[in-house]
């Protein structure tokens, strides 16, 4: 195992994570950024962001993260690909593990997002690639001319639910309440479109087929009544996890695992903090991302030269 040290290492190359390294190479820290796979998070996924200020007619995830990379990249930030499997204390320095070798830092930044929940029904992890999906823009091609159903009532399941209009000739919405959560004028865009059909207050209760999805049976959550939708592509957007099982016994989280930070973004230990869709917060977007990732690495240049008189 080899050993190196570093002024702060950076979990995560999302929004939040790329920002705080843009900033912390601006401070001429030595730094080192952590990826599991690619840069880009779950930004990189979705195929138009409409509310991030400066492009008044969007622009596709894929084209903002390699914006933004491609200022980290003109300050020759380092980035390794690997998974960090954890996080512990030593005395004044961290120790951050990464697959078989173990990183030393002076203060760590974790920005390694959050993954999408599951409806946690049986066969459920057999038909995900093969019919359940979590990203329409990706696999909506697969789709085109068929039927296929979105699960949620949020922004990200509207914006997918009208993306997929563009391949399958029949989208059911599926929201467990009787209204959505989405923006105003995305469901304006949605109740517009005539592919669409909105199925109030229900859930899907069990999944058809053997091998690939063949179909979904929906309950209606208020009279109990089931039907079941013969549909090929069945897309969830139903919240989100946090990806701080690494952090368990080593930082406070909340009930769900989300990271408890305070204003500042620092965490229960001192010389560890939390940015972006990781942490406790009430908006998880682009833009609060991006924040996050620079107050983050302010934060942080600050505790160093307070805790290590680096400046």
């Amino acid at each position: 195992m080899k050993r190196e040290t570093y002024d702060i290492v950076i979990i995560g190359g999302g929004p939040a994570g790329l920002t705080a390294a843009l900033y912390a190479a601006r401070s001429r820290l030595n730094l080192l950024l952590v990826e599991r796979l690619a840069p880009g998070g779950q930004i990189a996924l979705t195929d138009l962001v409409e509310n991030y200020p400066g492009f008044p007619d969007g622009i596709t995830g894929m084209e903002l993260v390699n914006r933004i990379k491609t200022q980290v990249d003109k300050l020759k930030v380092p980035i390794r690909q690997g998974e960090v499997r954890g996080l512990e204390e030593d005395r004044t320095l961290k120790c951050v593990y990464v697959d078989s070798d173990w990183l030393e830092a002076k203060a760590v930044v974790v920005a390694s997002g959050a993954s999408p929940k599951r409806l946690g029904l049986p066969k459920e992890s057999d038909f995900i690639g093969r019919g359940i999906s979590f990203c329409a823009t990706c696999d909506a091609p697969f789709y085109k001319g068929q039927k296929v159903a979105v699960v949620g009532g949020g922004d990200t399941a509207a914006q997918e639910a009208l993306y997929l209009t563009k391949f399958a000739k029949k989208v059911y919405l599926i929201h467990r309440r009787n209204k959505l959560r989405a923006a105003r004028i995305l469901q304006e865009r949605l109740f517009q479109n005539d592919k669409i059909e909105v199925l109030w207050s229900s859930a899907v209760d069990d999944l058809l087929g053997e091998g690939l999805l063949e179909g979904i049976s929906v309950k209606n959550l208020e009279t109990g009544e089931k039907q079941e939708l013969k549909v090929m592509g069945l897309f969830l957007f139903i919240g989100w996890r946090p990806n701080s099982g690494f952090l368990k016994g080593t930082v406070d989280l909340d009930a769900e695992g989300f990271v408890i930070t305070g204003e500042n973004l620092e965490t229960s230990v001192p010389g560890i903090f939390a940015a972006g869709d990781v942490r406790r917060k009430l908006l998880r977007q682009v833009s609060t991302a991006v924040g996050d990732g620079a107050t983050a690495a302010y934060a942080t240049e600050r505790y160093l030269e307070r805790a290590f008189h680096l400046d």
